[in-house]
């Protein structure tokens, strides 16, 4: 089962090919409430509220009426993070671009991904080792299919991310509940990243985009996907990515520990989207993109494409005034 967010209120139910107002739905996050409170399983819930009018939903998306999955109507109770060195391979796109003067020295990119590989995945019940995190911001910096992502004008590069994100609701009692997973671009600025590993946090500190559609239900196992850059109509990169337990060196759960362990990230109320982390970077190809180039994820798990245009925002001031 799929769902969508229609931007201004009501949800999308997608079976197969059928696709379906869900009645008396205003959003994802009102269902994801009710499930809680119920004590049902989100898709029950769903399939509780019968069927409502037939729609198109590749012209809904092509309309520009799709809105990130989920939101939380106060954007500060949004909260926006990731992981990285997650995925096999992830390690050789980042250890080459912090890589060291003297190669016999193993840089702490590889480090990490080699104790994800050799404790990510631990047994049932057992704690595995903790992955790298990193904060990208609230709700605020969540981005729906075909909006822009906008770079600062401080940046020094803007580039794609493809990646799967989860959406937790933290219930009355502090527990995580997950309500599904979408197609998330997780835009860094990767030359700011290179510069000096330590300033991985100011990289990260951009907005990312979501969905159109939300899996409900668990994550598969091999997730192979596509992610392209077109320029001008064409395409000018584009390559495969994995993703799944499968590709990962950690599983779903251990990067769901070492989140949710935190007291500050289960106050109930709060809507959690977590980035899963990637092994496919056009930058490490020696791609730059340019304003106006669209950024292109797709994974037939997921179905519609997640498309984004890049943009560049007009300088602002940072002054701190005294009061």
């Amino acid at each position: 089962m799929h769902l969508s967010q229609l931007i201004g209120g009501g949800v999308v139910v997608r079976s197969g090919k059928d696709a379906r107002l869900i009645p008396g739905a205003g959003s994802v996050l009102e269902l994801a409430q009710a499930a809680i409170a119920s004590g049902k399983p989100l898709s029950e819930v769903v399939a509780g509220l019968g069927q409502g009018e037939a729609v198109d939903l590749p012209d809904l998306l092509a309309a520009g009426r799709l809105d990130c999955p989920v939101r939380h109507p106060d954007p500060a109770h949004m909260h926006v993070t990731g992981t990285g060195l997650t995925h096999l391979g992830s390690a050789s796109a980042r250890d080459a671009m912090h890589s060291q003067a003297d190669p016999s020295k193993m840089t702490d990119s590889m480090k990490m991904f080699r104790m994800g590989i050799e404790g990510g995945k631990p047994a049932a019940g057992e704690t595995g080792v903790q992955p790298e995190w990193f904060y990208k911001g609230t709700g605020v910096f969540a981005v729906g299919p075909g909006q822009p992502l906008t770079s600062p004008a401080f940046a020094l590069d803007g580039g794609e991310e493809p990646e799967i994100a989860a959406y937790y609701l933290i219930g009355p009692d502090g527990t995580p509940n997950r309500i599904g997973f979408s197609l998330a671009n997780e835009f860094s600025d990767h030359v700011t990243e290179r510069i000096n590993y330590l300033y991985l946090a100011h990289s990260k500190l951009r907005p990312a985009s979501f969905g159109p559609e939300l899996l409900v239900g668990e994550l598969p196992q091999d997730i192979r996907g596509t992610s392209r850059i077109r320029r001008d109509g064409k395409v000018i990169w584009e390559k495969p990515f994995l993703s799944g337990e499968t590709n990962m060196s950690h599983t779903i759960a251990n990067l769901e520990h070492h989140h949710f362990k935190y007291d500050l990230f289960r106050v109930p109320g709060d809507l959690h989207v977590h980035m899963f982390g990637t092994a496919t970077l056009s930058f490490a190809d020696g791609v730059r993109t340019m304003p106006g180039d669209v950024f292109e994820i797709e994974a037939p798990e997921f179905g519609l494409p997640l498309a984004n245009p890049l943009a560049v925002a007009a300088e602002t001031p940072s002054t701190v005034r005294v009061l």
